[in-house]
């Protein structure tokens, strides 16, 4: 489902990812591990058409989305990819249901019965109305794991996804992305740091200085 050929990305002169080549099987969940600097944070942004790689080709579902239009590419995160951040990026002036409905409206869909089912899957039934800062932070990740599936996309980006939460909740979390993504048949690559959190994946995928082994 997504290849990455000889991939390279720079800033500022410097090399992050150096001729990357990995394959992603649609339906696999896995976890990218390295130390902070070591471009897993990049190779996310790069799958999921935030950024474009200087050499190489970033292959999803048999097309180049390195070589996208930015409108293409816009189209390309709002439908196919849904994101799990470290600091969960909830909006904080609006409630838990509107949070979880914005992929919805931005793809044009206002489906209440959907959104009123993804909070009962997160075990927040009559919180639907709270806001963000009225949750833990458990509760403030399980509402941005609703938001990242609500849409149905077929790729999930989780990026260091548990860093703000004690390990006991992280488990938590971890227990609950996998229960969903899979019921939901979805492809997760998950970037993190901790190797108890990486085995909660199918397979781990380790970087390096740029360079990807397993």
């Amino acid at each position: 489902m997504i290849k990455l050929e000889n991939v390279e990305k720079y800033y500022g002169g410097h090399k992050v990812l150096n001729g990357i080549n990995l394959i992603i099987q649609k339906g696999e969940f896995i976890s990218v591990m390295g130390s902070s600097g070591s471009g897993k944070s990049t190779l996310l942004n790069l799958i999921g058409g935030m950024d474009r790689p200087e050499k190489g080709a970033v292959i999803v579902n048999g097309e180049n989305i390195s070589v996208f239009t930015d409108e293409k590419l816009t189209l390309y995160r709002r439908k196919k990819i849904g994101f799990i951040f470290q600091f969960f990026n909830l909006l904080p002036n609006i409630t838990v249901f509107e949070n979880i409905s914005m992929p919805l409206l931005l793809n044009g869909s206002e489906d209440r019965e959907k959104v009123f089912q993804q909070i009962k899957r997160i075990n927040l039934d009559g919180k639907e109305d709270k806001y963000p800062y009225q949750l833990s932070g458990g509760e403030q990740q399980r509402v941005a794991i609703a938001r990242a599936l609500i849409h149905e996309p077929e790729i999930i980006l989780a990026d260091e996804p548990t860093g703000s939460l004690d390990s006991e909740t992280g488990r938590k979390i971890m227990y609950l992305v996998q229960e969903l993504t899979e019921e939901m048949n979805k492809t997760v690559i998950l970037v993190t740091h901790e190797s108890y959190i990486a085995e909660y994946a199918d397979r781990i995928v380790r970087i390096k200085d740029g360079v990807v082994f397993e």
